[in-house]
């Protein structure tokens, strides 16, 4: 798969964000008066949009999932964004990539603000020419294939069939098949084969080892 133009999800697939989003997440739950037990049940939250998940998982209102996000972002500013790291060989990959001559991009939709200050603190921005993410009030449907349009835009990639998204979730394989994109969905983050499989991912990587055999063959 030798791509000019690779994007990178970044929860999940660049980072393991599980202890703060969760964290994240149980905080603004609390605000509800709801207690979380298995705190694996939050797991579903790392990727898709939050305010979807808060009222697809719990039934809140768009209200109640606008209050949630705000809570949930008092925890994440403080903190939450710090509880996190990087999966192990990510940025010896990354090194890899730009050496030989890709051009790497983050698509994600988490909001641009968190994104930017969690790569530069773990050292990651340096190898990407664009971080996209989401307005902290971008409209509600601002999904990932707008996000991946936007980092297309800023990269000048016209040829769509230079690039391929990389994520771990089905919302970034269909963000990918919306735009017209190719896509590989990563097995080390959250999402499961099944997953991919089903939102049609143009190849499944099992590991950093072998989404570097892809990426680099």
């Amino acid at each position: 798969m030798n791509k000019a133009y690779i994007l990178f999800d970044l929860d999940g697939t660049l980072t393991d964000p599980g202890m703060g989003i969760t964290n994240s997440v149980a905080h603004a739950l609390a605000h509800f008066g709801i207690t979380v037990t298995d705190r694996t049940e939050l797991y579903r939250f790392i990727g898709p949009p939050l305010m979807d998940s808060f009222m697809e998982y719990y039934g809140f209102t768009e209200e109640q999932a606008t209050e949630a996000v705000r809570v949930y972002r008092e925890y994440f500013a403080d903190r939450g964004w710090a509880e996190n790291t990087v999966y192990e060989g990510m940025e010896t990959l990354l090194s890899e990539l730009t050496a030989a001559g890709k051009t790497l991009l983050v698509a994600t939709s988490k909001p641009q603000v968190f994104a930017e200050r969690i790569l530069h603190h773990f050292g990651l921005a340096r190898y990407f020419t664009h971080i996209c993410g989401v307005a902290l009030q971008a409209p509600r449907g601002y999904s990932k294939a707008d996000v991946i349009r936007e980092a297309l835009a800023k990269a000048g990639v016209t040829d769509l069939s230079t690039a391929v998204m990389v994520g771990d979730r089905h919302h970034d394989i269909d963000g990918a098949k919306a735009v017209g994109l190719s896509s590989v969905g990563v097995l080390y983050g959250y999402g499961n084969r099944a997953e991919h499989e089903t939102a049609g991912a143009d190849a499944i990587a099992e590991s950093v080892d072998a989404l570097r055999a892809l990426l680099l063959k």
